[in-house]
């Protein structure tokens, strides 16, 4: 029988994308990554691409709100400050990632990305919720707080 570890889990760094096992206790306390030496949780989000995609969304054991997005699009753009802002309200309970879908077109492809701005939230490479569309700092936060696995 295999039992969950309760008291520390897997993270990976947005920095320099290694793991590193955090106890549940000190995630507020500004872990740093053992290797790079960078915080684990910057209060912005951090730009992904498909070599490092999956150590924080299958790897890591916290959940990932990713924004897909593209540089050419108006409602990302006009969504990309409430979204940063957002990683300062909801870290430590998860870490907050973009990916450039015009930079990165198989991440879109894998997640089946029909329109941009889309979010989705991932935990242990499962997705659990998605929604399409810009939304504001209260509407995101407020969306991630409807989700089970952020409590």
């Amino acid at each position: 029988m295999s039992t969950v570890n309760t008291e520390s889990m897997q993270l990976a760094c947005p920095h320099c994308h290694s793991l590193n096992r955090v106890p549940v206790s000190r995630l507020a306390e500004a872990p740093a990554c053992g290797r790079c030496k960078q915080p684990l949780f910057a209060g912005e989000p951090f730009e992904l691409d498909a070599a490092t995609f999956d150590a924080h969304a299958v790897r890591s054991e916290l959940p990932l709100l990713v924004d897909f997005w593209a540089p050419w699009c108006g409602p990302c753009r006009m969504m990309a400050p409430a979204y940063r802002q957002a990683a300062g309200v909801l870290e430590p309970r998860l870490h907050l990632a973009k990916v450039d879908t015009q930079a990165q077109p198989e991440l879109g492809a894998r997640y089946g990305i029909r329109s941009i701005p889309t979010l989705v939230l991932l935990h242990r490479g499962r997705e659990i919720a998605r929604q399409s569309g810009a939304m504001s700092l209260p509407g995101i936060v407020q969306w991630v707080g409807q989700q089970p696995s952020v409590h």
